[in-house]
């Protein structure tokens, strides 16, 4: 097959009367989409500060749903925002079946419906750091994680680094060095009451997602460890039982195709998501000196499926999954023949082994018992990948026909869809 080099149809996000602005999708733990595929709701500069907006696919109109001026709140990923001041970019999520969306304020937690309508529902502790949140699939609770606000104690002007000014410091290794806490708070999202606050112990939360069934469970992660990424990474809290579990364990039991690498403590694993069901967490990352895979546990019978992917799959990206189990991604792809374009990716470079330079949005259906992935190649992206907004962080609409991804071809990110169609002359050949 041969290169595609399309681009997706642009939806959100460019110039207006001159000025450029940034239009982006919610992070992808949840859905940007409404249930009907009608709408999307993006973060948007245009006026200045970042607001969220919901666009009408058909009529084009946008409406603004928050009223933020202020800025970008100080976060997770959005290190040199300002202290409880802000819009918090990254604790923006939606409850896509009743179109509810959940946000940080400066200091206030609140809900806005697609009319607008804000609701204050409670406020953020003092000296605390949060991030991305996460509502429950029946709509009555959501999450925000929250960690002693130490760990971003620093002056991103002084002490920063990089395109989004990220302490020169380790975060996780001041977490365990000084005793630091993440909490789990959990609040009702009608009266706003915290129904329940769970302390993780030296731990940086900054990703949380209920359990698609069962609300009582939150899967949650380890941000960045400065250790045993491979088996400290992805965890499960379980309420009812007031259990913290790691999903990710050593061992060289893995069935798939892991190409003989054992699980280890040394590698590298990253953005968990639940499968619809919840009988499975699909993750991806690298094996300690090895290739880069994509995982998949089975909940019931604590097994593990790993498909190595080949050695010039070496460029960082995301999978997500649509409601069929398909997957999307925005990495590691590569046509043999190619060379691609030599991007300096040194103002956002984490603690992953992969190089953000990846220029693909691919359809990929895995087959876990045989161990093989299908790539198909649907269009470029050809983000910068400079900073977490020009992610493309691809996700499949709710019937699995578009996929939606953020780039930053320019000098702006703007939101794009491309058909998840496999090509005419994929299928021939």
């Amino acid at each position: 097959m041969k290169e595609t080099p399309l681009n997706g149809r642009m939806l959100a996000g460019g110039c207006l009367d001159g000025q450029e602005y940034n239009t982006q999708l919610l992070y992808f733990t949840c859905s940007s989409l409404g249930e009907s595929g009608d709408r999307v709701y993006m973060i948007s500069d245009q006026g200045g500060s970042p607001n969220v907006i919901v666009k009408d696919l058909f009529t084009g109109k946008e409406k603004v749903l928050t009223q933020n001026q202020a800025g970008t709140l100080k976060s997770y990923v959005y290190f040199d925002g300002e202290k409880n001041r802000g819009l918090g970019k990254a604790s923006v999520c939606l409850d896509y079946v009743r179109e509810i969306i959940y946000f940080i304020q400066d200091d206030k937690i609140c809900r806005a419906d697609r009319e607008g309508r804000i609701t204050v529902l409670n406020r953020i502790p003092e000296e605390r750091m949060t991030a991305f949140t996460h509502v429950s699939a029946d709509g009555k609770r959501l999450c925000v994680p929250m960690t002693d606000g130490r760990c971003l104690d620093f002056d991103p002007e002084t002490e920063g680094a990089g395109l989004d000014r990220r302490p020169v410091y380790d975060i996780d290794g001041r977490v365990q060095e000084e005793n630091l806490n993440s909490y789990l708070c959990v609040y009702d999202t009608e009266t706003g009451e915290l129904l329940f606050e769970k302390t993780v112990p030296k731990c940086w939360i900054t990703h949380v997602q209920f359990h698609p069934i069962n609300p009582e469970i939150i899967m949650y992660n380890h941000e960045w460890p400065s250790f045993d990424c491979g088996i400290r990474r992805i965890w499960m809290y379980d309420h009812e039982t007031d259990s913290l579990i790691r999903v990710r364990t050593e061992g060289s039991d893995t069935l798939g195709n892991p190409r003989g690498f054992a699980r280890r403590a040394e590698d590298w694993v990253c953005h968990e998501m639940w499968s619809d069901d919840g009988t499975q967490i699909i993750y991806h990352g690298g094996y300690a000196g090895g290739p880069a895979m994509v995982g998949r546990y089975e909940l019931a019978t604590k097994r593990y499926w790993e498909i190595a992917l080949p050695d010039d799959y070496n460029a960082y990206g995301h999978f997500t999954m649509d409601h069929r189990g398909n997957l999307v991604c925005d990495g590691y792809f590569k046509y043999p023949w190619e060379v691609k374009q030599v991007r300096e990716n040194s103002t956002d470079n984490g603690p992953d082994p992969h190089k953000k330079d990846a220029e693909y949005i691919c359809k990929v259906i895995p087959d876990w018992e045989k161990g093989t992935l299908t790539w198909i190649p649907l269009c470029k992206h050809e983000s910068d990948w400079l900073g977490q907004d020009a992610h493309p962080h691809p996700i499949y609409s709710h019937t699995g026909d578009r996929i939606f991804f953020n780039s930053r071809m320019e000098r702006s990110v703007k939101v794009y869809c491309v058909s998840a169609r496999t090509p005419q002359k994929a299928e021939e050949e």
